[in-house]
């Protein structure tokens, strides 16, 4: 069986669809940070059949919560101090989202002002729809 260590302070990101973690990974920039990351693919879950789970080092500020409630809201963020669980947070999807997705209207003003940021606002909570705060562009994850 395998054994990763706990943590002393940090935060794991549980419940994570199987093999959904690299993907999370690079796009919460955890690539470009110095602390520990621990990936755990597959891991046995009653709840899931398999999921994914990553434990990151130290604190809550190295994490962009709205780009993991866009990724998949359903994962759990789990808070760690002195090696225990002392905040369990549930994510929702975000109302607004900056530069996580790219508006792909030719004719959007994204497309001519290139400095201009990509907001995308949540149109339809149960389809999990956003569009365009620009030009009305739909974009479904």
């Amino acid at each position: 069986m395998l054994n990763i260590s706990g943590l002393k302070e940090g935060i794991v990101l549980d419940h994570i669809e199987a093999g959904r973690s690299l993907d999370i990974y690079f796009n919460l920039g955890l690539d470009k940070l110095e602390c520990q990351v621990a990936i755990i693919k597959n891991a046995r879950s009653n709840k899931m059949g398999r999921k994914d789970i990553i434990k990151i080092e130290g604190g809550l500020d190295k994490l962009d919560l709205q780009v993991l409630g866009y990724i998949d809201h359903n994962i759990t963020v789990n808070i760690i101090r002195d090696n225990k669980i002392v905040e369990k947070m549930t994510l929702k999807l975000p109302q607004k989202i900056t530069n996580i997705i790219r508006c792909k209207n030719p004719r959007c003003i994204t497309s001519i002002e290139q400095e201009l940021p990509h907001i995308f606002y949540l149109s339809d909570e149960e389809k999990e729809t956003y569009r365009c705060l620009y030009c009305e562009q739909k974009y479904s994850k």
